[in-house]
């Protein structure tokens, strides 16, 4: 896999508990890079500890953009977050860095890398045959027929954005549809291509790192600050806290729940996000996965390192 041009991202996705920030920030120090989140809940002030957001400590000195910068109150669509995130990637891209895209919010995800619109299925067929055709032919041929059939889309592209070179000839060849006019009301914010690795640990290990951070999640407070949240007045109906671990606390502090039941329905609706998580990722062909289980944080980031660069 070779890094392809100066306006090339990499995104680090998983589920959650899969170590996807320590990698990141481990990364971004390989390639001088800075974190751009994609998590729908770290977006939100004051909601910390349940939200596993990074600390100044592991934050390590490393940019992160997008986290802890809304009220609770406030409400954030993937594409007003796709809008931002694709900003903030032009300037890093701009002062010379790498935007590093870390988190396990798949929606917020694609609305950044591949925008948002009602995506057309794709035949195989034209597919396996486009991809030959680039082999064959190569990216500027291919370019050029875009811009024949749907110049808006091959506007400000050039070859070696193949990918979303492919991506509007096959939508064409697929629906009859031009890739611009389905977009057009939902347009990709920034022009960069991005390459996904995803953190894979096996299910066993994964589950007890989830029981782990919920336990560590307790023990830091998780219960006060929820209550602090609410004494400043937010309402516990809000979006932003039908998140897992504060909906279990509110209730526990409701009194709907025991609190032994509150931790118990926390660590089976974590596994269960996670298991969504996986099932998201899993439809995406483009990530390319790398195997964590108990390697060190510094060996999956040296290994996306290489694989990025190309060595």
């Amino acid at each position: 896999m070779t890094r392809l041009n100066d306006h090339t991202a990499v995104a680090v996705v998983g589920p959650t508990c899969s170590g996807k920030t320590r990698i990141g920030v481990g990364l971004a120090k390989l390639i001088d890079g800075e974190i751009i989140s994609a998590d729908a809940r770290q977006v939100f002030k004051l909601i910390d500890i349940g939200t596993a957001k990074p600390t100044r400590e592991e934050m390590s000195g490393v940019p992160h953009h997008l986290v802890d910068f809304l009220s609770p109150e406030d409400e954030m669509s993937a594409g007003a977050y796709a809008e931002l995130a694709g900003k903030i990637a032009g300037e890093i891209f701009f002062r010379k860095h790498v935007p590093i895209i870390v988190g396990g919010s798949g929606l917020y995800l694609r609305a950044l890398i591949d925008g948002l619109f009602e995506a057309p299925e794709i035949d195989k067929d034209v597919r396996v045959k486009l991809r030959e055709r680039l082999h064959e032919e190569g990216a500027e041929v291919l370019l050029n027929e875009l811009k024949r059939i749907d110049p808006e889309a091959a506007r400000d592209l050039i070859p070696q954005n193949y990918k979303r070179i492919l991506r509007g000839l096959e939508v064409y060849y697929s629906s009859g549809k031009r890739i611009s006019v389905l977009r057009r009301d939902r347009p990709t914010t920034v022009d960069f291509d991005t390459i996904q690795f995803g953190i894979q640990v096996e299910r066993k290990l994964l589950y007890r790192r989830i029981e782990k951070r919920v336990d560590d999640m307790i023990e830091k407070g998780l219960v006060d600050e929820a209550k602090e949240i609410l004494r400043r007045g937010f309402k516990p109906n809000l979006n932003s806290l039908q998140t897992v671990g504060y909906k279990e606390v509110i209730g526990f502090l409701q009194g709907k729940l025991r609190f032994e039941d509150m931790v118990s329905l926390i660590k089976m609706n974590t596994r269960r996000y996670a298991k969504r998580q996986m099932t998201w990722f899993n439809k995406d062909k483009r990530i390319v996965w790398i195997k964590a289980d108990d390697k060190r944080v510094e060996e999956v980031a040296e290994e996306i390192h290489r694989r990025f660069i190309g060595l």
